[in-house]
């Protein structure tokens, strides 16, 4: 397993400095967000220069583009709204294979109008699973017409809120191009914190086959996602670690919800539970 970061821990004014930061603290791997360049998360254009840049920038520092940040929210109330976010996402399932990343994170999304990372109470309507199906089916189109994989992580604000549900998209999608990003601190409603081997267990029993990518954050309470660095909180990472090698994961471990200031600190409790 490798270790990497969201790239927006370090606050740098280009992409060159940014990419030092985290040459700098050690690691090997970056998820990238757009706005690192400038540019909008979800731009309405990527020009073949700036993908030349991208791919350049990571290879000089032999450094991974673990994966490229692509969230919108899927089931947005408004229809026009989704239509951009889907617009967009294929404008960078079109320029990944140029920045050479493989892989696309997504967010499943909320009734919520003013944050995709709220949860609201039409999230568990039918309506809302069929506006996920079929933003997810237009989605997986990008994917599979550029080969790149979309990752989706059950967190519990958003209409896939479990590892059932995760389930049911994969089985329902059914798309090589559609696989799943696991977070141990995001799956705990409320009241399922003391359960916390058993919740972690059932999750990696319903998707361990589909896991290709796994972030390390913390938690301190369940009922909403985590906000913690890792090594901060309450999840058990022995336990995590463990059942991502139970299933033969091999892939990167991302770090995120941390300061650049906890960095070394959770990069060396992480490469401690790693040995």
């Amino acid at each position: 397993m490798k270790i990497g970061i969201f790239d927006n821990t370090f606050k740098r004014p280009t992409l060159d400095a940014t990419l030092d930061a985290v040459s700098a603290a050690g690691l090997e791997c970056a998820q990238l967000h757009m706005n690192t360049l400038g540019m909008d998360p979800m731009p309405d254009a990527v020009s073949d220069a700036v993908c030349a840049q991208i791919r350049a920038a990571f290879a000089a520092r032999n450094m991974d583009l673990s994966c490229l940040s692509g969230t919108f929210n899927m089931i947005h109330p408004d229809a026009a709204v989704r239509a951009d976010g889907l617009r967009q996402l294929g404008v960078l399932a079109t320029a990944a294979p140029q920045m050479g990343a493989k892989f696309i994170s997504l967010c499943t999304g909320t009734r919520n109008r003013d944050s995709m990372w709220r949860p609201h109470p039409d999230n568990n309507s039918p309506a809302a699973w069929a506006d996920l199906l079929a933003a997810a089916e237009q989605a997986v189109a990008h994917a599979q017409a550029n080969d790149v994989t979309l990752v989706v992580e059950p967190e519990v604000a958003n209409v896939v809120d479990s590892a059932i549900k995760a389930r049911r998209l994969l089985d329902e999608i059914q798309s090589p191009h559609l696989k799943i990003v696991i977070d141990g601190a995001n799956i705990f409603h409320k009241g399922e914190l003391a359960h916390m081997h058993d919740v972690l267990d059932a999750a990696f029993d319903l998707l361990g086959d589909d896991i290709v990518m796994a972030h390390a954050k913390d938690l301190d309470h369940d009922g909403e996602a985590g906000k913690l660095a890792a090594g901060t909180g309450l999840l058990d990472f022995d336990h995590y670690i463990g059942l991502l090698r139970g299933i033969g994961f091999n892939g990167v471990i991302l770090l995120h919800g941390l300061t650049e200031e906890q960095a070394p600190g959770c990069i060396q409790f992480l490469r401690g539970k790693l040995m």
